[in-house]
């Protein structure tokens, strides 16, 4: 039987993107699990502001890396983060939106809930 996976909100865990693939386990969906070590649960979108922060924190985002079969990313993708890099951005007042349907109720053991929803991304 397979295990239901909760969002921050409670709720089943959605799929964050597939184009490009994301998730620490390449399957569009931002969960954790045994071998990551950066617990890449917070679905993000990302900004032009976020990815220049991460780049300047030594983790270059928007160029591809063919290699690693990584397109990199631009502004509006949606991309699983490391729970730990979302907080730096946050701390750096560089936090993208975040997707709470999407994001791994893991989260919640790094951040506050209350932080998460003040970066909700806007529901079209």
């Amino acid at each position: 039987m397979a295990v239901e996976r909760r969002n921050v909100l409670g709720g089943i865990l959605e799929p964050c993107s597939t184009r490009p693939m994301t998730g620490f386990f390449r399957d569009g969906c931002c969960r954790t699990g045994r071998g990551d070590v950066g617990v890449h649960v917070v679905c993000a979108q990302v900004t032009d502001e976020f990815l220049a922060f991460s780049k300047s924190r030594g983790n270059d985002l928007s160029t591809p890396r063919p290699e690693f079969d990584f397109p990199g990313l631009k502004p509006g993708d949606r991309w699983c983060l490391c729970a730990s890099r979302w907080k730096d951005a946050l701390d750096a007042g560089k936090a993208p939106p975040v997707v709470l349907e999407s994001t791994h109720e893991a989260a919640l053991e790094f951040l506050d809930l209350s932080d998460l929803r003040a970066h909700a991304c806007k529901q079209a």
